[in-house]
């Protein structure tokens, strides 16, 4: 089921899926409109996504021109999108013009309210709250109706399961649930009764997946994500006043998120591009050096910005593994497959002239082998997928750690095994369609593949008692799962991007 999901989800960028989901909630209203199930009419929702749509759309142009930079449509439409879900729908003049005013904002705060070039807040949610703060018509939420739940239940756990944060969500979920069918059941209601308000009258579900659930606005650690869902949660069920704003469920968001910016990496990495190396046919190592020293951990991932023209829908902005080992002032290399005919980042990077500046935006990810290096542990990487064990293995030989570690490293040809020289004295269990015929004294071939249970469990020295890493593609990750699973071994930990 889960490979099944993943290779439905991973069709399409993270952007167009959420943009496809939105896009079938809001058909779904307006069916449900034209059946009588909902207090608006169809024109009123016509109208109001048209203007939402278009504050988002074309005050994010205007904005891209002045400050010379690439407009991203997608992200305009997602926000564009999301106030249309949050302002009651209408055909008054000035309740349009109230929602035209919240796209307008939510775009400027992308720009004005950014370091680095990266938005700190939800865009939709720092709409709403200017909108508040101006004593203009707050958001409704009217997305809040049990006509609607099915729907965004179903578009909540596809983002939740794609972006890997159904642990975040079910923390919100059971905090700001758990504390809202208390105050209902305090307040005269049958637990039932509470329990059907809570879902079918607060937007608890979409809240989660469609705002909560942003990696960009995101902090970088898992244990940080879910206390600051827990925190959110509670904010999200507490009505008080700041001011005169008072605490709503944007406004619970906006705090959240700028935690989540004091949790993540602050100062502003500027990298000098080095080069390139091609490591296989179809991968490519990139070396660039840090003005300063950048702080990461073995196993982490950054965010690089490559601005360049003509953009596509996936942006300027990429999360890639780290693949050198942390040091203080040496380069940092990243590891990347370039299909064709490629996206138009991965472009812009193989394009890069020595000397060239880019940015990084964010480090983060919690993709990091045991403290106590006494646990024995095992990697499967499949293709590329091999990028955050260099850097961990690295790590570990210039501290001198000794490890118990077996590396299953599979490709779908010998002509894509890439750092064959820097794992040369790794135990590598090879899987590949052939046998290489130079293979290192510490590597042993152990088939074509497919990866196993059997085949993990023959090959494999106390197997069940190693923790497990595995990194790659979503559906090489989904299938090293199974057969780790299928082998008895009960936690997996996986190196896994979205596609934003």
């Amino acid at each position: 089921m889960t490979a099944w999901l993943d290779r439905v989800t991973g069709r399409v960028t993270m952007y167009r899926l959420v943009t496809l989901l939105l896009g079938i909630t809001g058909i779904a209203a307006l069916v449900l409109s034209v059946l009588g199930e909902l207090f608006y009419t169809p024109l009123e929702l016509i109208a109001s996504a048209a203007v939402a749509l278009a504050s988002t759309v074309v005050a994010n142009r205007v904005f891209a021109l002045v400050f010379r930079t690439m407009p991203h449509l997608e992200s305009s439409i997602i926000t564009g999108l999301l106030l249309f879900f949050l302002f009651l729908p209408s055909l008054e003049p000035a309740e349009l013009g109230t929602l035209a005013i919240a796209g307008v904002l939510a775009t400027a705060s992308k720009y004005l309210i950014a370091v680095r070039g990266r938005h700190i807040l939800n865009p939709a949610a720092a709409g709403a709250s200017l909108v508040a703060v101006l004593q203009l018509p707050s958001a409704g939420w009217w997305v809040a109706t049990s006509s609607l739940l099915p729907v965004t239940l179903i578009g909540a756990f596809l983002v939740l399961y794609r972006t890997r944060r159904l642990s975040m969500g079910l923390v919100f979920v059971a905090v700001s649930a758990s504390i809202l069918v208390a105050r209902l059941t305090a307040s005269g209601q049958s637990v039932a009764e509470s329990v059907s308000t809570t879902f079918a009258s607060y937007p608890i579900i979409f809240f989660v997946g469609f705002m909560l659930s942003e990696p960009l606005t995101m902090a970088p650690r898992r244990w940080q994500q879910l206390t600051i869902a827990a925190l959110v949660g509670a904010l999200f069920t507490v009505p008080f006043m700041i001011g005169p704003v008072f605490l709503s469920f944007e406004t619970a968001l906006v705090i959240g998120n700028a935690l989540a910016f004091l949790a993540g990496q602050r100062r502003g990495i500027r990298l000098s591009y080095l080069g390139k190396t091609q490591l296989t046919p179809t991968s490519w190592e990139f070396k660039f050096q840090p003005e300063r020293p950048v702080a990461f951990r073995a196993g982490q991932y950054m965010e690089l910005t490559v601005p360049h023209q003509r953009a596509d829908a996936r942006g300027s902005r990429r999360f890639f593994s780290i693949a050198s080992a942390p040091t203080t002032d040496g380069p940092v290399a990243f590891a990347l497959r370039v299909a064709q005919p490629g996206s138009s980042f991965k472009r812009a990077l193989l394009d890069l002239k020595a000397g060239a500046r880019v940015r990084g935006t964010a480090v983060g990810g919690d993709f990091l082998l045991p403290r106590d290096a006494s646990k024995p542990v095992l990697l499967i990487a499949g293709g590329i997928g091999i990028t955050p064990f260099l850097s961990q293995l690295g790590r570990d030989h210039a501290a001198g750690v000794e490890r118990d570690t077996v590396l299953v490293y599979a490709v779908s040809t010998l002509e894509e095994l890439a750092f064959r020289e820097e794992l040369r004295e790794e135990r590598v269990l090879l899987v590949s369609p052939a046998r290489p015929d130079d293979l290192p004294s510490s590597w042993r071939w152990i088939g074509a593949g497919p990866l196993s249970s059997e085949l993990l469990a023959a090959e494999v020295p106390a197997l069940t008692a190693r923790a497990a890493f595995v990194s790659g593609s979503p559906t090489s990750i989904a299938r090293a799962r199974a057969a780790l699973r299928g082998a008895g071994v009960r936690r997996v930990r996986t190196d896994y991007f979205t596609g934003y």
